[in-house]
């Protein structure tokens, strides 16, 4: 086996574009009778040799680079916080990593300039970084980038970039955007059909929250729809103050409405009390007149 392994080898190098060749040696099953000797021989000499083959026919065969960025794109950061960036390497039996590169550049732009972060020479612990704030590490099958302090500069498309030994080269991407503040929240009504809009301008993953009267939502006011930005009103009479809440992890803002003044039962309470009141002072005054 091992001598078979001794010949196969350097062939996979000489002979890996040439496979047409290899293939009408296979047909003429002339590759299997390198060994006479033995039966047993000559069939572990066929199959080792097929194996070998259709290695080389594969799309990669044995080398096969690739990586992936891990992250969720695209990714929001916090300003002052800390951007992390994992990535996955693959690589193939033969091949050996030699450069992996962190660059990042702008989103948008007509020619946008390209900026090394971080360049580390094969698995070497040691990455270069082009700023203190900036770490990179590579590890057995992956690599990560750290930049401490993030700032809107910092926002881009970033790119991992390994090299193997060859000098062939494999490239992700992902976009990296700044966390945004919630503000610039407004509230818009349909009176036809009973519906309220909350528009928020700026920020970044809203959450969208409804009161009425300063009350959370209930069923007998109306219903939400599922994305939080419109409530669908269903009481009567279309009536009171109407609020929406946008928040995110950084800020919040709200907008109010504010329709007829609702008629409620402590008002209509209140009104017969102080009717009566005047009443009972009217005949008071009517009775003291008539006794003197």
């Amino acid at each position: 086996g091992v001598i078979i392994l001794a010949v196969v080898e350097p062939l996979l190098h000489k002979y890996r574009g040439n496979g047409v060749l290899l293939l009408r040696s296979w047909t003429n099953s002339s590759l299997c009778s390198l060994s006479t000797s033995a039966g047993v021989m000559d069939l572990q000499c066929c199959l080792c040799w097929r194996v070998a083959l259709l290695l080389l026919l594969m799309p990669c065969g044995l080398q096969c680079m690739s990586v992936h960025i891990l992250n969720e794109e695209p990714v929001h950061v916090i300003p002052g916080s800390s951007l992390v960036l994992k990535a996955r390497i693959g690589q193939g039996p033969l091949e050996e990593v030699s450069v992996v590169t962190w660059e990042r550049e702008p989103e948008t732009g007509i020619s946008p300039e390209r900026v090394t972060l971080a360049t580390c020479p094969g698995r070497s612990l040691k990455c270069a970084g082009t700023r203190p704030n900036v770490h990179v590490n590579v590890e057995q099958q992956g690599t990560t980038l750290q930049i401490n302090g993030y700032s809107n500069s910092d926002s881009g498309v970033y790119a991992v970039t390994v090299t193997d030994h060859t000098g062939a080269k494999t490239t992700a991407h992902c976009i990296v955007r700044i966390y945004e503040e919630v503000h610039h929240v407004s509230v818009s009504v349909n009176v036809s059909h009973s519906l309220l809009v909350c528009g928020e301008a700026w920020g970044t993953d809203p959450h969208f929250s409804w009161f009425h009267e300063r009350v959370a939502i209930t069923k007998t006011v109306g219903r939400v729809s599922k994305d939080g930005t419109t409530l669908f009103v269903t009481m009567t009479p279309f009536c009171g103050h109407f609020t929406c809440m946008v928040s995110n992890k950084l800020s919040y803002s709200s907008a109010t409405y504010t329709a007829a003044p609702c008629e409620t039962e402590d008002r209509g309470t209140t009104a017969a009390v102080v009717c009566l009141v005047l009443l009972l002072l009217f005949g008071g005054v009517l009775a003291f007149l008539l006794w003197r």
